[in-house]
């Protein structure tokens, strides 16, 4: 004899499932480590710090 299954739990856990791989998908096509992150803020800020330095002002 099989066991009851709640069609509706079944449900929700395949969705469930299906949406943590689709965004397993995304993450290793779109994400980034935090540490890329980090170093791309910081080489951002660095460059923008430099041409902040070369800038010509006329007073």
């Amino acid at each position: 004899m099989s066991s009851i299954v709640n069609l509706n739990k079944a449900r929700k856990e395949r969705d469930r499932a299906e949406e943590k791989a689709q965004a397993d998908a995304n993450a290793l096509k779109f994400g980034r480590t935090k540490a890329q992150r980090l170093l791309d803020a910081t080489r951002e800020a660095k460059m923008r710090s430099h041409l902040d330095q070369l800038k010509f002002e006329d007073e």
